[in-house]
């Protein structure tokens, strides 16, 4: 296997959007308590890391991430990587959403959604892996293939770039999950991608255990879809 450089993949920390759950999209909503506090830990375990290059989304919650978690970086601005774009579904709460006509088709068959006024999944999915892939094939370039690097993005993003790297579907991506401030790893190479890390959030390992309910209760249609965003953690 041709060594290559590794790209970690940072979703932004929790944003007041995320906490009252609401669909931020493209608009200026900024981490709250918190997503700083989830900024400053993942930070801590960044440090260590000689990173290449520092990319983001140009979106303010992911330059208020990078600005707590890795106050000296040099950061690039990286369009590709910016959210998808909900158009009319922005700004609105996820429960009202949920009763959109749309709603079964984003759960089920996304890369046929073109979201009103705004951008098609298969659309957002294609420009964020073309950026990814350009900027590992310039960091491999100019820093040589044990380099590192990250870029900070949104959880939608995110998981498209890691359907890519598995070669799955996009119609399967709301399979995959990304937290607020967590780290995915992706290593590609001349014939294929390679998922080293996904979700990772240094937390626990009870943490995505459930807790126990009281009361039994029935399950709903609703409990197996996606958070469209991402979950707020």
């Amino acid at each position: 296997m041709v060594i290559v450089a590794t790209v970690l993949l940072l979703r932004h920390g929790r944003t007041t959007a995320n906490a009252d759950g609401g669909l931020a999209g493209r608009r200026p909503v900024e981490l709250d308590e918190t997503g700083r506090a989830q900024a400053a830990a993942v930070g801590e375990r960044l440090r260590p890391l000689p990173l290449a290059a520092v990319v983001s989304s140009p979106l303010i919650r992911c330059r208020q991430t990078l600005d707590l978690a890795l106050p000296a970086a040099e950061v690039a601005v990286e369009e590709g990587l910016t959210e998808c774009g909900y158009g009319e579904w922005e700004g609105q709460p996820l429960k009202k959403l949920a009763k959109d006509p749309l709603w079964p088709v984003v759960q089920q068959h996304p890369s046929a959604v073109v979201f009103p006024g705004g951008e098609a999944m298969a659309a957002m999915a294609a420009r964020a892996v073309e950026a990814v892939r350009r900027w590992d094939a310039r960091v491999t370039a100019e820093h040589g293939p044990e380099a590192v690097w990250l870029a900070c993005t949104h959880g939608d993003v995110i998981k498209a770039i890691v359907a890519d790297a598995l070669g799955v579907h996009l119609d399967l991506f709301q399979r995959i999950v990304a937290d607020p401030a967590s780290l995915t790893a992706i290593s590609y190479t001349p014939t294929r991608p390679f998922l080293l890390r996904l979700n990772d959030t240094g937390g626990e390992i009870t943490a995505p255990v459930p807790p126990k309910r009281r009361r039994p209760r029935r399950t709903r249609p609703a409990d197996s879809d996606a958070v469209v965003g991402g979950r707020a953690g």
